[in-house]
């Protein structure tokens, strides 16, 4: 069963091992290293059809580096997964994920957080042109777009950040909200054509900021968005014990209870996460959700979790 994941830091792994300047000339490789969750032999092994790359500056980055530290992500995406696998597609428009051959895997560039271009839209704008295809517009903290889920404060978008709403419905850009405060999510929902959370679970079974409340989500599912399950067990249960497949289905479950059953996704966090779910541990994992889904869900339904959702989603909220 076809897999479309739709968040992992790779690419984040992939630059700190360049820049690692206590082992100069150290790199990963994306074929095969198993220090990446998602590397080229993984994604195959879990018949992940499509995964998506996020470009994530870390918050202790000075503000006048942010923006070399994105281009190198960019050009990682570039050299080391489409440049060293040819079978590795990029996806620089949503039509081309159906013309994936049988043996391809899709790639899609994605930004999380605005600070990679701060006030400058003209950056947004060649980030676009490089084929970026979903943007978060705030990790975390605040910025100059907005306030993220570990903001006391709890605002929402500033003016910058609505123009970025703007110019991603202008684009068929995806606007994610996965990072978003509570405020910053309605405004997000509010203006933006194309929103989905790439990476979240629900508040009400794991009580964590960056889980959606049931209202946001029955809104989100309204409005004809859609919701991918994250596989880090903080924000999957709460406690000391390890998360296991069964936790995750909980999520699954309440999101169907919500009316989801056709707008959930997965979203993995895979090498951003320092922990993992039992037996869901790297993208080769698929296969163990997959049969447990199964277990309780039609082999129909399944499929849309894995990637038809998405699919359906995305031709519905681009027209097609």
């Amino acid at each position: 069963m076809e897999i479309i994941d739709t968040h992992c830091d790779a690419l984040l792994k992939l630059q700190l091992a360049k820049r690692d300047f206590d082992d100069p000339g150290k790199n990963l490789t994306f074929k095969n290293d198993n220090t990446l969750d998602t590397n080229y032999e993984r994604l195959q092994a879990g018949n992940v059809k499509v995964q998506f790359f996020a470009i994530f500056i870390e918050p202790d980055v000075p503000t006048n580096e942010k923006w070399q530290h994105a281009l190198e992500q960019v050009d990682l995406f570039y050299t080391e997964i489409l440049g060293k696998q040819p079978k590795m597609k990029h996806i620089r428009a949503w039509q081309e994920l159906d013309q994936l051959q049988s043996d391809e895997i899709g790639a899609v560039l994605t930004l999380e957080g605005a600070e990679a271009f701060g006030n400058d839209l003209v950056k947004l704008r060649h980030l676009y042109r490089l084929g970026v295809l979903s943007v978060g517009l705030m990790w975390n903290e605040a910025n100059l777009c907005g306030d993220g889920v570990g903001e006391p404060r709890g605002g929402g978008l500033t003016a910058l950040g609505k123009e970025v709403i703007r110019l991603n419905n202008l684009h068929h850009v995806l606007t994610d909200v996965s990072h978003a405060s509570v405020k910053s999510f309605w405004d997000m929902l509010e203006l933006g054509n194309y929103v989905f959370a790439s990476h979240s679970n629900a508040r009400a079974i794991c009580d964590h900021p960056r889980n959606l409340y049931d209202d946001q989500i029955k809104a989100l599912f309204s409005k004809g968005g859609f919701i991918h399950v994250v596989f880090y067990p903080t924000f999957i249960r709460q406690g000391d014990q390890p998360a296991t497949i069964a936790d995750v289905m909980k999520h699954i479950d309440h999101l169907c209870g919500l009316g989801g059953v056709t707008q959930i996704g997965f979203g993995s966090d895979f090498d951003g996460i320092d922990q993992h779910v039992r037996q869901l541990e790297h993208a080769g994992q698929y296969d163990h959700l997959i049969n447990e889904l199964l277990k309780h869900y039609s082999e129909s339904e399944v499929r849309g979790f894995a990637s038809e959702n998405f699919l359906k989603n995305i031709r519905s909220l681009q027209g097609g």
